[in-house]
Order: C-alpha cells, then structure tokens, then sequence
C-alpha cells in the first residue's frame, strides 16, 4: 500500500518534523511518500496554492504520484487553522481536493482543527472534514469543531502522538530548583510578565533555564537574550533542534513554562508540572490548558496514552484493514 504523507514537513518545525518520523516508524508497512515544503531526495512538494508554485511545475510528480498511489493521510499538526497563515487552510484543502478528485481515500490523522479568523478558512476546513474516509483529532476543541462541520461524520478523540515519542528522562535533585522557560518568537509582555512572577515570587528557583526551539528565528533569538538579561547569570539560553534535546532540556527542569505546543507535551510526558500561555482563546495551548482542568494529575499521562494508542490503533485498521491486525 502507497500512502501520501501530507503536512507541515521541511520548515525546520521541531514538532512536525517528529510527527513525520512518528508516522514513518510506526507504519511501516506503508510505503509512504512524503510532501514537503522543502523535499529532499525521494520526497514530493507540495500542490500548488498559488500562482507562482503553479507555474513551477514541481506539483507534476505528486500529482502523478497521488494518481498511483491509495490515499492520502494529513499527518498530525495544526493544519486547519489560519490562525498564523490566512492560506493554510486552502493549501492542505487542495490536497484533500486532489485525492478526491482521483477517488483516492482522503484520512486524517491526529489533527488539530481550528480556531479560525476567517470565515473562508473556515470553508475549507470543512470542506476537507467532510471529505475525509477518516478522521481523528487530538483535543475535545478539534472534536468539537469537526462534528459541527460534519455531524454524520465519525470522528475518534486521540492526543498527540508525540505525547509517546518523548524519550523518558529520570528527574534529578537539581531539577528541582530549575525552572524551564519556553517561549515564541512573537512571545512578549504576557509571558515576560508571568515568568517574573514565577521566578520572584518562589524561593525554589536558583535556575532558569530558557529553551529556544526556533533558533533560526532572529526574534525569538532576541526574545531569548532579553530574558537572560532580565534574569541574570542564573538564567542560561539552549538551542533545541529535536525531541531528543527537547526532552532533555525539559527534563532538567521541575516546572515548565510554555508558550508552544511541543513544550507542553513534552512536559507532559515526563511529568514535570506545567503551565500553558495560550495566544488566543481556543487555540492548541488552550485546549491543553482546558485538558489539564477536566484531568486529574494522578493518572493524566495513562489517559493520554490510552488516547494516542486509541487513535493509532483506528488509523491502523483503516490503513491495513483489521484482519490485518488479527
């Protein structure tokens, strides 16, 4: 079987990019093709959205590709919000468009659905929910979204599946006195303002650690360095390029603060304890936030876990088809 994996694969996002390789490892059996916005070999790029991509003509071998192959599964991600991009939501439409228009089977797989400021990236979002053969979403906002999109539509409530591919780390004695900041490159006031309060009003802390996870980032990188200015030599600023380090910065910390989404899971897998700044009302970090208030801590994580092998257990039956799985 021949799958498109479709997503936010090739911008050097941390948390895309380990959603690429958690599909790649745990399917297998698939032969998958990924799209992405900046393919290496063997990869495809993407359907064009507009019309310099259209006139590239590099869309050709994925359309050709998606004609021969069995589906298309949109992989994870916040793909149907226009919350940082007003086109986002047409782009990944034309791709669920394409794969319908060749009767292709059209799944989507761990998504995050919404929030929306337009009314036309709305549109598209549910364009593509009602198309889809498949769907499974990580938050109860996402859940909540689809079905209203498409009430007939079966939809399976899931979680992150990164949630499992976080490597666990032991906590240490000096973890306890350590608190990790994770901020955005557009993170401002709001999270200055609660890391202050965190950091002057707890004795505990005689570290403050800041992990950047857009170092590419001129913005972010400046936002970091404020922060170590403003703490002083207690606080120190580490690039972070993959889960792996992710996971080990995390757990170095005993409480972390998070303004992205992959921190947050990450602290979640190791059990560190956590507070989200979400960026607007029922965004991804808020639906976690609304998760940790309807979840008791005790507990939490075998929730979550059950939640994301729930979800791949569902994605595997439709992928292989459940004799396959008997």
């Amino acid at each position: 079987m021949t799958y498109l994996l479709i997503g936010n694969y090739g911008v050097s996002n941390l948390g895309d990019e380990a959603l690429r390789d958690y599909f790649l490892r745990s399917f297998p059996e698939i032969e998958w093709q990924v799209v992405s916005a900046c393919p290496t070999v063997g990869e495809l790029h993407r359907l064009p959205a507009g019309l310099r991509s259209f006139f590239s003509f590099r869309w050709i071998p994925t359309l050709r590709a998606l004609y021969r192959s069995d589906g298309v599964v949109l992989g994870g991600g916040s793909l149907f919000t226009d919350i940082e991009s007003p086109k986002a939501c047409f782009l990944w439409w034309i791709h669920t468009a394409a794969a319908r228009l060749f009767r292709k089977k059209i799944i989507l797989a761990f998504q995050g659905i919404g929030p929306f400021h337009t009314l036309r990236g709305k549109m598209f979002a549910r364009r593509a929910v009602r198309s889809a053969n498949f769907l499974s979403v990580r938050d109860t906002l996402s859940l909540q979204r689809a079905k209203s999109f498409s009430p007939r539509t079966s939809v399976i409530e899931s979680f992150d599946p990164i949630f499992l591919s976080v490597p666990k780390r032991a906590q240490d004695i000096s973890s306890q006195h350590t608190i990790v900041l994770i901020p955005r490159k557009n993170s401002g006031d709001v999270f200055v303002s609660r890391a202050q309060d965190l950091v002057n009003h707890t004795e505990r802390w005689n570290r403050i650690s800041v992990l950047s996870l857009q170092n590419d980032s001129h913005d972010e990188h400046e936002f970091c360095m404020f922060l170590r200015e403003k703490f002083g030599s207690s606080c120190e600023v580490r690039s972070v390029s993959s889960l792996a380090e992710l996971a080990e910065g995390v757990s170095e910390g005993s409480f972390v603060l998070t303004e992205r989404y992959h921190g947050a899971i990450a602290a979640l897998a190791l059990g560190r304890d956590l507070e989200v700044l979400a960026q607007g009302e029922n965004d991804k970090l808020d639906a976690i936030r609304l998760m940790m208030q309807g979840t008791p801590a005790h507990g939490r994580a075998d929730r979550l876990r059950d939640l994301v092998l729930q979800g791949e257990l569902a994605l595997k039956e439709e992928l292989y088809g459940s004799a396959k799985l008997l």
